[in-house]
């Protein structure tokens, strides 16, 4: 499976902005895609998934209520809506996806075995 994550920029603060990831083969109701960010100097960190087969989300405590992740089924694509971006948000954020891990390991980049290549995430304030 390859990933294609798209849809970064540079926004202000309060902005909103969604990005995608694609996926070259059918990833829905057996696969978990996930959003991860890096910032410059800082550890990978979780931001949230989607699990197709049961169609639930979970997100990091640092973006709920500001982020929904959903997905299309017929484009094979999941997509990251980010509302009320803060400076701390900026990043490069990464979908991957894997078609075995337990709920628990979700937040674990480690577990994932496909990647995209990232976008850019730029909030200024």
């Amino acid at each position: 499976v390859q990933l294609q994550a798209s849809g970064g920029g540079l926004v202000q603060t309060g902005d909103s902005l969604r990005l995608s990831c694609a996926a070259s083969q059918r990833t829905s109701s057996r696969f978990v895609v996930a959003w991860f960010r890096q910032a410059p100097g800082k550890e990978r960190e979780f931001v949230g998934v989607l699990n197709w087969s049961t169609s639930r989300t979970y997100y990091a405590d640092s973006v709920k209520g500001r982020f929904t992740i959903s997905g299309d089924n017929a484009k094979n694509t999941v997509y990251l809506q980010m509302n009320s971006l803060k400076p701390e948000d900026s990043a490069v954020y990464y979908c991957a996806a894997s078609s075995s891990i337990i709920t628990s390991s979700y937040y674990n980049g480690e577990m994932y075995s496909y990647w995209g290549q990232g976008t850019q995430v730029t909030v200024s304030s």
